[in-house]
């Protein structure tokens, strides 16, 4: 924190487009200030480090929400002793109740504030809540362009049912906390397994097993190869294929997914042209 000289204050869940606008009036001794909720679901913890090479710190809401104005400046101005610039959005609110915004930070802080304007993207207002009602519709596509990246979760490798491999497709089970999950259906999607810096073409469902016995799950089947002992995976979204479906027979289900992985093996092989 000593050295640093400039830093952009805000939630910052999602680390999308609109956020890195922020984070590139840093300059080279800036830092992130993230204010830490609780609430954060496309990028829950620590995982905002995914999305910049910026140091992060984090202020739990509650050890700052009693403080006025004054008393948050004076706390920054102690934590960062050589700080000379704020960056904030231009929706930016602080202190007790949120009842202060950047004009407030303006007139108290003696170095530079600097805001930034709302962010768009085709027309429309970049904002993390609105990310999350595109997902909660599958629109896997629309969120990616507000976010500037696919959208990713990141989860452990866990039993299944072992149906897959035996009647089916063989498939990765992932037990995923913290994050939002898109919509119930099947997925075009790349997964990075462990500490691969590759991803592989994937085709991957969430939701609830209607077919079978009816438990939710996150599964994905890799396109172009088959895994040992993995522990981790993060699972980027890429597109919408199509709803959660129930079929009667087991030979109906292994067909959609047939055509499931035509669809995405058609849409990642685009992807690497």
């Amino acid at each position: 924190m000593k050295n640093v000289e400039a830093i952009a204050i805000g939630g910052f869940d999602g680390m999308h487009v609109g956020h890195q606008q922020l984070f590139s009036a840093l300059g080279t001794k800036g830092a992130v200030l993230v204010i830490e909720t609780g609430y954060a679901n496309l990028t829950p913890q620590k995982s905002r480090e995914h999305h910049s090479n910026l140091p992060i710190f984090y202020y739990p809401l509650e050890t700052i929400r009693h403080l006025d104005a004054v008393g948050f400046i004076d706390k920054l101005l102690t934590e960062f002793p050589k700080l000379q610039k704020i960056v904030v959005g231009y929706d930016f609110h602080f202190g007790k109740d949120r009842c202060y915004n950047f004009d407030d930070l303006s007139h108290l802080f003696k170095g530079e504030v600097e805001v930034i304007k709302e962010v768009c993207v085709d027309g429309d207002s970049v904002h993390s809540h609105k990310i999350r009602a595109k997902l909660q519709l599958g629109d896997v596509k629309g969120a990616n362009k507000f976010l500037g990246y696919n959208y990713s979760i990141v989860g452990q490798h866990i039993q299944g049912q072992g149906l897959g491999a035996k009647e089916l497709f063989a498939t990765i089970n992932i037990n995923v906390k913290g994050y939002l999950l898109p919509k119930e259906g099947v997925y075009v999607t790349t997964v990075r397994l462990d500490d691969e810096e590759h991803y592989h073409p994937a085709v991957s469902f969430i939701g609830h097993r209607v077919s079978t016995d009816g438990s939710f799950a996150v599964e994905t089947h890799l396109l172009d190869t088959t895994v040992g002992d993995i522990k981790s995976i993060r699972l980027s979204f890429v597109d919408f294929i199509r709803d959660n479906q129930k079929f009667e027979d087991l030979s109906d289900l292994k067909e959609a997914i047939a055509q499931d992985i035509a669809v995405a093996t058609k849409k990642t092989r685009r992807l690497s042209l």
